[in-house]
């Protein structure tokens, strides 16, 4: 394999992490502005500087050449006290990244590549997922796990309970806290490790 795949391939994987940090910006942006929203941060790789690893991608794994993480979504941490208006931050969520790609912004995020995770100011308690679906329940195989859709658009993973160091990433990736407002752009922070 040329030297140019692997670059080319590494700098694929930091402009997806780029993006999806772009894409954190502006649906903290959206949902900053419902009064329930007490802080919201970004979690799990996106949140990470990226570090190298043989990756799922054949032509690689089968050479053992390392390219730096794949994130595959973007995972948000977001503490409410109400989940009346699940639905509308769905759709603010939504809108929010589709506004924003048709005003240019050089990115391209779909809503379906958001994972909202809920949970409760204070404790830090799991309340659920945001639900990606337009109703609720939608009559998908998902909204049969028993208890999704009891609070509307609260999303039960089946067999799912958050690590231990779920919210680890939060601590330096809090993007913003009601009180105080934007603490930083998910852009600012450290893209890859350093080799």
């Amino acid at each position: 394999m040329r030297r140019s795949e692997i670059e080319s391939q590494n700098r694929y994987l930091v402009k997806r992490q780029r993006d999806f940090r772009l894409a954190a910006d502006i649906v903290t942006r959206a949902w900053m502005t419902f009064p329930e929203v007490q802080a919201i941060a970004v979690i799990g790789s996106v949140a990470k500087p990226l570090w190298k690893e043989v990756p799922r991608f054949r032509e690689f794994r089968r050479r053992g050449i390392e390219v730096w993480h794949e994130c595959g979504d973007l995972d948000m941490a977001l503490w409410i006290d109400s989940q009346e208006r699940l639905g509308e931050l769905r759709k603010a969520c939504a809108r929010a990244l589709r506004e924003a790609f048709e005003a240019g912004a050089g990115m391209s995020v779909p809503s379906n590549e958001v994972d909202g995770f809920l949970f409760e100011p204070g404790s830090d308690r799991y309340l659920g997922r945001l639900c990606k679906f337009s109703q609720c329940p939608k009559g998908k195989f998902d909204c049969l796990t028993p208890g999704c859709g009891t609070i509307p658009f609260n999303k039960v993973v089946p067999r799912f309970t958050p690590w231990a160091d779920l919210l680890a990433p939060a601590r330096y990736a809090m993007l913003y806290e009601r009180g105080t407002g934007v603490l930083r752009s998910a852009l600012d922070l450290p893209a890859v490790q350093e080799e």
